[in-house]
């Protein structure tokens, strides 16, 4: 490391994680496809230099941006995880975390899917992408067994995707029927 990043660093010990998370704002303001490491510097409030030198190239940047998404959201889930009543009604909690994701939380649920997706095009983030499906379907898992954790993922995501594209929310007990039928099977 040149000594004046090495000094930089120990100044700034979270500067990385501070770019990558301007990196998800700058995706949320101007999607995948404008995100540059000048507008992403101009919204860390960091020099050009440091966005490169932490993250050579777009993917990178993109790959790190996606895994802070994604550990915040299996944080998230976690916390939302810890708060489920023993014996509680799982397709009534997952219908809530759904329509929180859609209602009140919309705009991060569209950034999280927009670098999700990115890994279509750009192969180096979908091993990031893989292991965010693989922390969700475990977590669900825990309250299941593997397979229905696993189709409660896919589920859940797919209610999440859809749900950013519409106009309005779906209707609560449609969710709940899915939920309902999933983990009846």
């Amino acid at each position: 490391m040149p000594s004046n990043q090495s000094a930089a660093g120990r100044r700034d010990p979270d500067r990385r994680e501070r770019i990558a998370r301007a990196a998800i704002d700058v995706v949320a303001e101007v999607g995948v496809e404008k995100l540059t490491h000048r507008r992403v510097a101009a919204a860390a409030g960091v020099p050009l230099g440091s966005t490169t030198y932490y993250f050579a190239t777009l993917d990178d940047l993109l790959a790190s941006a996606l895994r802070q998404a994604a550990d915040d959201d299996v944080e998230h889930l976690r916390k939302w995880a810890a708060g489920l009543e023993a014996g509680g009604d799982l397709a009534e909690a997952l219908t809530d975390l759904v329509l929180h994701y859609l209602g009140p939380a919309r705009a991060q649920t569209a950034v999280e899917h927009q670098l999700y997706i990115a890994a279509l095009h750009r192969p180096a983030l979908r091993h990031v992408s893989q292991e965010w499906d693989t922390a969700l379907a475990e977590l669900f898992a825990a309250y299941t067994d593997a397979d229905t954790g696993r189709a409660l993922s896919v589920v859940f995501c797919g209610w999440q995707l859809q749900g950013i594209v519409r106009d309005a929310l779906p209707e609560r007990a449609e969710v709940e029927a899915s939920f309902r039928r999933m983990l009846s099977s």
